[in-house]
């Protein structure tokens, strides 16, 4: 379940810091009743982050198997090896 809490807890950064932490989601900050703000630790932020790249990578991926950019798996893997030594 998400944490929500009044933009007027601020005030209190340690506490904050420590509810960010270990609650390890993002924290959403209400102002006048309504979202205003989001706080998350560095590690959350992070894990946000690669998994958004992870995500666009399959996409990528996706992508160029709709469109029949695709080649047999022995092939991809010799090729790489190729290019691999080739280095």
């Amino acid at each position: 379940m998400p944490k929500i809490i009044p933009i007027k807890d601020l005030k209190d950064t340690g506490k904050m810091s420590e509810l960010c932490h270990s609650s390890h989601e993002p924290v959403f900050v209400t102002k006048n009743g309504y979202g205003d703000m989001v706080l998350m630790s560095m590690e959350v932020y992070e894990e946000m982050r690669r998994k958004e790249g992870l995500y666009r990578e399959l996409e990528t991926a996706e992508a160029q198997i709709a469109e029949g950019k695709v080649a047999p798996a022995r092939e991809a893997l010799a090729e790489l090896r190729k290019t691999k030594k080739g280095s």
